[in-house]
């Protein structure tokens, strides 16, 4: 089973894959997600979202700027003010 991540900011989808896992830099500190995540919503803090696209595989970092994180029944959707590079 795979979670559905997406990226996107107010100017563009960046990213919408299936992944293992990804950890977001919550306000409240960081939280990990995998596929059948409780429905969950959170602010992001400035920092890395961390891309695991499968079970031990190194992750892949994505600075973010701001914005909301929500998990749901079609998975993981970042909303960020601004993503680098």
């Amino acid at each position: 089973m795979a979670l559905h991540f997406e990226l996107v900011t107010p100017a563009k989808l960046v990213r919408s894959e299936d992944v293992h896992m990804v950890v977001v830099p919550g306000a409240e500190g960081e939280f990990g997600v995998l596929e059948g995540h409780a429905p969950f919503m959170s602010t992001i803090r400035d920092g890395a979202v961390q891309v695991y696209k499968t079970e031990g595989a190194a992750p892949e970092t994505i600075e973010v700027r701001g914005g909301f994180a929500e998990v749901g029944e079609k998975g993981l959707t970042v909303l960020a003010e601004h993503v680098e590079g």
